[in-house]
């Protein structure tokens, strides 16, 4: 767990765990250093682009940074991983907690953070799973947890 936000971290994410799971370990030693490694440079490339009051972490362990894309997210660590020099040992995993932005009648808001919010971060159903389908496109994304409300 490398990034938090929903209910666990105060920024601004709406999407509660961001994970890496390094599969391309030979063993649980080499997992163990290879998790620690892109943990540190995750923390060296938060505070290059937002300073060191960025690298806060939230209530699981994972770093929370004040940012609404959760697509920035996933760049953030997409970059660790390459600069620990493990892209394609390395995949990420997601636990949404989609039911904790959710607002009924199958609308769910991305900003669900920000008090009185203008609306326009509320996305359906349908527009959530095609953002899944995007962020498995272009990132190595192998879980994702709790992705829609489940009613």
């Amino acid at each position: 767990n490398v990034i938090n936000g929903g209910s666990h971290a105060g920024n601004k994410l709406a999407m509660q765990e961001f994970m890496i799971l390094p599969t391309g370990a030979a063993n649980f030693t080499e997992a163990m250093r290879m998790g620690s490694e892109v943990y540190h440079h995750l923390k060296a490339v938060i505070k290059a682009r937002f300073g060191l009051d960025a690298t806060a972490v939230g209530d699981e362990g994972g770093f929370a940074p004040n940012i609404l894309n959760n697509k920035d997210a996933l760049e953030l660590i997409q970059e660790a991983i390459k600069k620990a020099g493990y892209t394609g040992k390395i995949e990420i995993g997601m636990d949404v907690a989609a039911s904790e932005f959710y607002k009924g009648s199958n609308v769910y808001d991305l900003d669900f953070k920000t008090a009185n919010n203008d609306g326009s971060q509320k996305i359906s159903g349908d527009q959530l799973r095609d953002l899944y389908m995007e962020f498995c496109k272009d990132f190595p994304i192998v879980s994702i947890e709790d992705p829609f409300e489940p009613s």
